[in-house]
């Protein structure tokens, strides 16, 4: 009887295969990538905890441990590369994770004119722009010599600042900027969900005299919590790596102490002169599982809150 029932059930598995199998083959592509790039090369994680020599290979380096995490604890670069990382990735979530939702909410009650069209594409263009170009507008607006705020600054008789050479300053630079880039592509991710609000519930509320201001807050700000949710569990997931190449390329010696981050540091330790490729994996993996307990913690914390979370 159960050979039966499992014949049965092969049967209308491979039923399923004949039906949908120009799907399975679209669908395959995707996952033997994953497999191939994030998977099979999970096992190197473990040179986290060897002293890897190339020449030994990964299974022939020997086995030390924690050494390399309590290294790496223990390092005067820790505070400082942690307080730059989380200092950063925080500041840029608090500053930039509410503007794109106000960009949309704006937009969608801006009617469909010209003016809303032209918000649009403004708001949109930077985030087309590459980090190195990028980049290289930031260290040309801010030179002090032939910089836009350098030339400002000369007009009204003050002093002009190296403004990437101060370590005060780079933490903004990089959120503003960032934010200038990246806003645009957040609100088309929030106009979409404010898209698939029905129209019946703002028809009823105007019957009912609800104001513009009533109608965002009671029907769109509601309609848009499970997207905004997701967002934030998906930031905060990642909010221990800090955009590497945006950093690498504004960093410089004088702004150091503010700008080391992880990313930077693992690559500077683990990649560039005399590469300390375990003590790198070791900081590398180490972040990664901060991020992981970050997610898992937020989506906990959403779910019990609004019942919305990643899974």
């Amino acid at each position: 009887m159960a050979r039966e029932h499992r014949s049965g059930r092969m049967a209308a598995l491979l039923g399923e295969v004949r039906r949908d199998w120009q799907l399975l083959l679209l669908i395959s592509i995707p996952v033997a990538w994953f497999i191939v790039f994030r998977y099979i090369p999970m096992y190197g994680a473990q040179i986290a905890f060897r002293d890897f020599a190339a020449s030994k290979g990964v299974w022939g380096s020997e086995w030390v441990g924690w050494k390399n995490f309590e290294r790496f604890f223990s390092s005067y670069m820790f505070s400082t590369t942690m307080r730059n990382t989380l200092g950063i990735s925080l500041y840029s979530l608090v500053a930039g994770f509410p503007v794109p939702i106000i960009l949309a909410l704006a937009l969608n009650n801006a009617g469909s004119g010209a003016f809303k069209k032209s918000v649009q594409m403004i708001i949109y263009a930077p985030y087309f722009i590459s980090t190195v170009v990028m980049v290289g507008m930031i260290i040309q607006f801010m030179s002090p010599t032939i910089g836009l705020f350098g030339n400002l600054s000369r007009l009204m008789g003050r002093e002009t600042v190296n403004l990437l050479g101060e370590p005060g300053y780079f933490w903004s630079i990089f959120v503003i900027s960032g934010i200038w880039q990246g806003a645009g592509w957040g609100t088309v991710i929030y106009l979409a969900a404010l898209a698939a609000i029905s129209p019946e519930l703002h028809e009823a509320a105007i019957i009912d005299g609800a104001s513009r201001m009533q109608r965002t807050w009671h029907i769109d700000i509601p309609g848009i919590m499970p997207t905004i949710v997701t967002l934030l569990i998906l930031n905060m997931g990642q909010i221990m790596n800090v955009g590497f190449e945006k950093v690498f390329l504004m960093q410089n010696a004088l702004n150091l102490s503010s700008s080391e981050v992880i990313a930077t540091y693992v690559y500077k330790i683990g990649l560039s002169g005399f590469p300390k490729y375990s003590y790198g994996s070791a900081i590398g993996l180490f972040n990664s599982v901060i991020n992981l307990v970050l997610i898992v913690l937020m989506n906990a914390v959403a779910k019990k809150a609004t019942h919305t979370g990643l899974w």
